[in-house]
């Protein structure tokens, strides 16, 4: 979907398209000026409704799609599809219209638009949600190769662990705005200032030093040999890490 600058970007710039479009469909001379600008406009904004509210999604489309399904056409179901194919309201027996088609087509515009701007009170907390949903999945394809990797050499399937755990931990600290001061922290330099700050208690804070040095064991070549049994352990100890760790 792009950066959170660009999403946030574009949102704005649908949002201010408003007076444009409901100013086009006041009148039907403009329904064709309209339905250019409108159809643009409607698929930039199905992107992002899709990106960051699905669940709005099917509401946002029915605003515009015809329904196969209606058997009347009335003000209730009629939609902005309608209006652009030049299609009116009905008609009474005096050959007058039953509903104002350009109230009704700018009535569904202005839903859409809430929809929208409904978005960007959300905008933040969904996106942390989508990176961290992005991250987990990662995180969890990274540790699988891990679990495959310890067949061919023990070492490296450790330090691959090891730098999903700093990476996680790292994460953590970012989210909750502790500041590291060293430029590249180890585990352990992320391990104390996590505890200090009450993300974790005591013996979270001991499992994470032990996985930290089963990991430093895995990562120097003069070291003893980790045992299949340690890798597992770190492997393991991550995975369960960077499932309650937040």
């Amino acid at each position: 979907m792009g950066t959170k600058e660009e999403i946030k970007a574009e949102l704005e710039a649908l949002l201010k398209s408003q007076d444009d479009l409901l100013a086009l469909v006041q009148d039907n001379k403009d329904i064709l000026k309209f339905g250019t600008r409108y159809q643009h406009w409607y698929s930039r904004a199905y992107k992002l409704v899709e990106g960051l509210a699905p669940e709005r999604l099917a509401e946002f489309v029915s605003y515009y799609l015809i329904d196969p399904k209606r058997k009347i056409t009335d003000a209730s179901n009629y939609v902005l599809q309608d209006y652009i194919k030049g299609i009116g309201a009905r008609t009474n027996s005096y050959d007058k219209p039953l509903w104002d088609s350009n109230n009704a087509a700018g009535i569904r515009v202005l839903n859409q638009l809430q929809i929208l701007s409904s978005l960007s009170s959300r905008l933040e907390s969904v996106l942390q949600d989508v990176t961290g949903h992005l991250f987990a999945e990662i995180q969890d394809a990274e540790l699988a190769a891990a679990t495959q990797l310890k067949k061919i050499s023990k070492r490296a399937a450790g330090a691959l662990a090891g730098v999903v755990l700093e990476r996680h931990l790292q994460r953590a600290a970012d989210n909750h705005s502790i500041v590291i001061g060293k430029k590249s922290p180890t585990i352990s330099d992320l391990n104390d200032p996590l505890k200090n700050k009450g993300v974790y208690d005591t013996p979270i804070w001991r499992k994470i030093q032990l996985l930290a040095d089963i990991r430093n064991l895995c990562s120097h070549q003069k070291a003893t040999e980790p045992t299949d049994e340690q890798v597992e352990e770190l492997i393991a100890g991550v995975n369960s890490i960077v499932k309650t760790v937040f």
